[in-house]
C-alpha cells in the first residue's frame, strides 16, 4: 500500500494530504476534492481510497458531520459520500472506551430498546439484553447456525437488538404523543431530525464458533433469555451483523447501511447459478446449494431448503442478471459497487482491532437532490409501497437489494425463483419500510412510519396489545409480500 500527496485547492490557500491508495501499482494524478471532510475523486473508485485519515485509529473515529455544513446539503450529491457516511458511522458506534466497549453498547450515549421502543435496563454483568429471534417478514422465521462450524456440532439460535439514540427516542415519544392527541394528523410530514438514528444487531452464543475463531468476532456478555423471556442468563454472544438506519441533511427517508462479519456465508454466484463454499460457515454447510433454495424459508423443517446453506444473494446488495451483468436499475453501475469494494478494502487496511473482520455490505437511499423538506415529505408519501422500487428512473439509490444475512435471510426476494428477479421487484429495505401506517382501516401515511419502532410505540400507546400489534405488522407484511411478488 503506498502513500502519495495530492494538491488541494481550496477558497484562498492551498494544502496538502497524504491519500492512501488501495493498490500496489503508482498512482496516477487525479482531481480530488474535500468537501466538508468528505474525500472524492474523478478516478476509477476502486484506485483510491474513499476514508478520512481522521477516522483512524478506530479508537479516536469522530462521529460523521450530517447536517447543514455536510456534502449531504449540497443540491448534487454523489454516490461515495453515502457509502463513507456509512462507514464512518459503523467506525464511530463500535469506538471502544477505555475497557473496550463500543460506544453503542454505552447506555448513556444509545438506549437499548424493544420492538416497541420500552427501554431495557441492562444489568449488571452484561452490556445488553437479548431474547428477540423473529426474522424480518411474515414467516415467523428463525435464523439458526450451522452445526458442522464448531466441534460440538451444535446450533445456535440468532438473536436480536435494537438500539435508538436519545434524539430519536425523545423526538418519538413526541411525535406520538402529538398524533394521539390531534396536534398532528395521523396522514402528515412530519421527519425524524437529522442525527437521529436506529441500529438493529445481530448475535449469537459464542458457543456456535470454533474456538480458534472466536478472537475474530466481537463478543460480550449477554443477558441472554432462550424462553422468550421468562428466565435469563448471562452468556457470552458473538456480533455477527448491524443495521445502521440514520437521517442525514434531505434524507429524511434514512440511509439505511448494513454490516456483515467476514466468515457468515459465501455470495451467490448468478453465473454458476448456485452459492458454495469449500469450508463450513457460520451459517453455511460446507458445498454447494443450486438456485434460491437456500433461502426460502420452509414453515414445517423451521430452515431454508435445504437447511444450513443461506447466503447474500447479491454481493454488497448490488443486483445482477443470470448473465452475471449489473442489472439495469435506477442507476449506472459499476460505480456504486466499485465504491464499496474500494472503501472497504481501504478501511480494513487502516483497523487493527476486531472490527476489521467485519465488512460493509451497501446501503440504500432515495435520489433527493435539489429538492426543499416539503418535496422531500411528498415523494416518500406518495411512493408509498413503491418506495423500494428500483427500474429505471425510480428514486431509489445505493444497493438496490439491500439486506443482510443475518437479518432479511429469507427476505432477500420475494420471488421463488432466480429467473423472476428483476428490477420492479428488487427486495430491500424499503420494501418494508415505506410511509403507509400499520393501522388497520387506515390510509394514513407519514415519512416516520418508516421506522417500524415508531409504528408499534405509537400502536401501544393507543393501547393495543403486543399480540394486537404483531396481528396488524404480519397482515402488513403479508400484503408488501404480495404487492412484489406480483409484479
Amino acid at each position: 500500500m503506498k502513500k502519495k500527496t495530492f494538491l488541494l485547492i481550496f477558497a484562498g490557500f492551498t494544502t496538502s494530504l497524504f491519500l492512501t491508495s488501495c493498490t500496489t501499482e503508482e498512482t496516477q494524478e487525479t482531481e480530488i476534492i474535500v468537501e466538508n471532510n468528505y474525500l472524492s475523486t474523478t478516478s476509477s473508485p476502486d484506485s483510491l481510497c474513499l476514508t478520512d485519515p481522521s477516522w483512524f485509529p478506530h479508537s479516536q473515529t469522530p462521529e460523521p458531520n450530517e447536517g447543514n455544513t455536510s456534502p449531504f446539503a449540497n443540491s448534487s450529491t454523489t454516490n461515495a459520500i453515502f457509502h463513507q457516511w456509512s462507514w464512518q458511522k459503523f467506525l464511530w458506534l463500535t469506538k471502544p472506551d477505555t475497557n473496550g466497549t463500543p460506544l453503542f453498547l454505552n447506555p448513556s450515549k444509545v438506549h437499548q430498546i424493544s420492538s416497541k421502543m420500552d427501554l431495557i435496563t441492562v444489568p449488571q454483568g452484561a452490556t445488553v439484553v437479548l431474547q428477540d429471534t423473529q426474522q424480518a417478514g411474515s414467516k415467523q422465521a428463525v435464523l439458526t447456525t450451522n452445526p458442522d462450524y464448531n466441534k460440538s456440532q451444535k446450533s445456535e439460535t440468532v438473536y436480536y437488538s435494537i438500539h435508538m439514540n436519545p434524539i430519536m427516542y425523545k423526538h418519538a415519544i413526541k411525535f406520538a404523543k402529538e398524533i394521539i392527541n390531534k396536534i398532528i394528523p395521523d396522514s402528515n410530514s412530519v421527519m425524524f431530525p437529522v442525527g437521529s438514528f436506529e441500529l438493529k444487531v445481530s448475535w449469537v452464543p459464542v458457543d456456535a464458533i470454533p474456538e480458534d475463531k472466536q478472537a475474530d468476532y466481537f463478543t460480550t456478555t449477554a443477558h441472554l433469555s432462550t424462553d422468550n423471556g421468562k428466565t435469563f442468563q448471562n452468556t457470552t454472544v458473538a456480533l455477527i451483523g448491524m443495521h445502521v438506519v440514520g437521517v442525514v441533511e434531505n434524507h429524511p427517508e434514512f440511509i439505511w447501511a448494513t454490516f456483515e462479519h467476514d466468515d457468515l456465508a459465501p455470495n451467490y454466484d448468478w453465473k454458476a447459478n448456485s452459492a458454495s463454499s469449500a469450508s463450513n460457515q457460520l451459517l453455511f454447510k460446507k458445498g454447494s446449494v443450486q438456485g434460491i433454495g437456500g433461502i426460502l424459508y420452509d414453515t414445517a423443517t423451521k430452515h431454508g431448503t435445504p437447511p444450513y446453506q443461506v447466503f447474500d444473494l447479491f454481493e454488497y446488495g448490488v443486483p445482477r442478471d443470470p448473465s452475471g451483468s449489473f442489472m439495469v436499475t435506477s442507476q449506472d453501475e459499476p460505480e456504486n459497487f466499485t465504491n464499496i469494494q474500494g472503501i472497504n478494502s481501504c478501511v480494513k487496511q487502516n483497523l487493527n482491532d476486531v472490527w476489521s473482520h467485519y465488512f460493509y455490505n451497501g446501503s440504500i437511499w432515495l435520489n433527493m437532490d435539489g429538492t426543499t423538506p416539503e418535496r422531500q415529505a411528498y415523494i416518500i408519501d406518495s411512493l408509498g409501497y413503491n418506495i423500494s422500487n428500483a427500474g429505471k428512473g425510480s428514486y431509489a439509490r445505493g444497493s438496490l437489494n439491500c439486506a443482510n444475512v443475518t437479518m432479511e435471510t429469507f427476505t432477500q426476494t420475494f420471488k421463488k425463483s432466480i429467473g423472476d428477479i428483476n428490477a420492479s421487484n428488487l427486495a430491500n429495505c424499503f420494501s418494508c419500510h415505506s410511509s403507509p401506517t400499520f393501522q388497520s382501516g387506515s390510509n394514513a401515511t407519514s415519512p416516520l412510519y418508516l421506522s417500524h419502532v415508531f409504528q408499534d410505540y405509537l400502536s401501544s400507546q393507543r393501547g393495543r396489545k403486543l399480540e394486537e400489534i404483531e396481528r396488524i405488522k404480519l397482515k402488513n407484511e403479508q400484503r408488501v409480500t404480495e404487492y412484489l411478488q406480483s409484479k
